[in-house]
């Protein structure tokens, strides 16, 4: 007897290696991109402003109020929010499936079989007691409770639970990457608006001068000191720059309502700050380590989350290859007549079962499953790879743009003061017949074009500053 059961043993043994032999090789990768020690080689470790909240970043407090709003109001923003709630739900139920299952169960039934068959020649003979026939039609009733459970010997749906754990956490951290997004476009919106204002404010003052120099040509026609084509000329320039004026104020209403769809409300006059633009100061950003970025950055954790559960769902599907054991319970009553039902122990009824199950052929289905949980593994390495390499290169092109537009901002300060300068000259020169009327024209010209520049490099420094922020993983806390 002992013999036979070490003979069994190894039967089974050998089975059991056999089958795990046809498990086909994956290759499980590992991340392999080191971040740089510095962000540039003059740049030195110092604090990092990601770690400041976007309430102490953005001082400005209209800006504070749309971005509170968009926080509340946002419909991505919500609409993400309850695929998060559906990501927790999710590790409730993996929870669910390594624990005992165990339900209520009620049943009745009618069974009549035919006097000439088996059963019915037995009923035909039997009595249940003592000048009673055996009941013609049959009931049944039972009740009790019923238990089913699955055996987690591999681990398998402990680490799907972990997997489902680390999905809701990379849905959170997708959550706080959509906020440092929101937080950013809000911003950058909010300082576009400023700046197409100061460009219409701008663009209303250079006409009011083009329009003090038309009334000057005139006198000068007047005094056959120049021409009608002159007269013309000024007049021309004065309604291509009012006409303009439609073309910024559409562009300030399509950037309210931008931000208006940003906040979750109906368009409406965005409320901002009147003080002149150019005279806003770029906030100087604290970059710190290159390492601090795998840390703040919410996209960045949330793939190294996706890489985790990756290696976690390739465990998951190799324990498929395995056998799964079970055991089945129940307990309860049955008898063929109610009155009967409640008597113990004679209606009493137990069951205890164990199984289990092993796949042994056409296993292509699980082999398929397999190959593809490494090849996503794979993929999300690659991903996270590709999303470090990203931010890095997010954060120095912007420090980058940062130094340029600085250097760029201060020469075309030059140039509009020199141009603004230039007016004044190039009209006594005209009034005084020593210089053409072209001459002017063109000065002025350059100097509402110069002017724009400078407005515009101005709002790309502010909006450089607040894609920076979001760079170093700003914004979301």
């Amino acid at each position: 007897m002992k013999k036979n059961n070490v003979i069994k043993s190894i039967a089974f043994g050998s089975l059991f290696i056999a089958f795990s032999c046809g498990i086909p090789k994956v290759t499980i990768k590992e991340n392999q991109v080191n971040v740089p020690s510095s962000f540039t080689a003059n740049s030195k470790a110092t604090s990092n402003d990601a770690k400041v909240k976007w309430k102490d970043f953005f001082e400005d407090k209209n800006l504070q109020q749309l971005i509170d709003s968009a926080l509340v109001n946002n419909k991505e923003l919500n609409i993400l929010m309850q695929k998060v709630a559906m990501s927790q739900n999710e590790i409730q139920a993996k929870t669910g499936e390594y624990l005992p299952s165990v339900g209520f169960g009620a049943g009745a039934d009618l069974d009549k079989v035919g006097k000439y068959t088996r059963n019915g020649a037995v009923e035909e003979n039997l009595n249940i007691r003592e000048e009673e026939k055996f009941p013609e039609p049959l009931t049944n009733y039972k009740f009790g409770l019923y238990s089913s459970w699955e055996l987690d010997v591999w681990k398998k749906l402990r680490n799907a639970k972990k997997v489902a754990v680390m999905e809701f956490m990379a849905s959170q951290e997708g959550k706080n990457y959509l906020v440092t997004n929101l937080v950013a476009e809000i911003s950058s919106s909010y300082f576009e608006l400023i700046a197409l204002d100061s460009q219409l404010k701008n663009l209303e003052q250079n006409i009011e001068i083009q329009k003090n120099a038309l009334e000057i040509v005139k006198l000068l026609k007047e005094s056959a000191r120049t021409t009608q084509l002159a007269v013309k000329r000024f007049e021309a320039e004065v309604q291509k720059n009012q006409s303009e004026i439609y073309n910024l104020k559409q562009d300030i209403v399509e950037t309210e309502n931008k931000i208006n769809f940003l906040v979750g409300r109906t368009p409406r006059p965005v409320i901002r700050s009147t003080a002149n633009f150019l005279e806003m100061q770029p906030k100087l950003v604290q970059v710190g380590l290159p390492a601090d970025i795998l840390e703040n950055r919410p996209d960045i954790k949330k793939a190294q989350l996706e890489m985790e559960a990756a290696k976690l769902n390739v465990k998951v599907a190799k324990a498929n290859f395995y056998p799964s054991f079970g055991l089945k319970a129940g307990v309860g009553y049955e008898a063929f007549n109610p009155k009967y039902l409640l008597n113990s122990p004679t209606s009493l009824l137990y069951s205890l079962a164990g199984d289990a199950i092993m796949p042994l052929v056409n296993r292509n289905a699980i082999k398929a499953e397999y190959k593809n949980a490494s090849a996503k593994q794979i993929q999300t390495v690659f991903e996270y790879e590709q999303t470090i390499l990203n931010a890095y290169t997010e954060v120095v092109n912007q420090m980058s743009k940062i130094d340029n537009l600085q250097q760029s901002f201060k020469l075309k300060e030059d140039q509009v003061k020199a141009l603004n300068e230039s007016i004044d000259i190039a009209n006594q020169l005209f009034q005084s017949a020593r210089a053409d009327y072209m001459e002017v024209l063109l000065t002025q010209r350059d100097a509402l074009e110069a002017k724009t520049a400078l407005i515009e490099t101005r709002k790309n420094q502010m909006l450089a500053v607040v894609n920076l922020y979001k760079a170093l993983g700003g914004g979301w806390n």
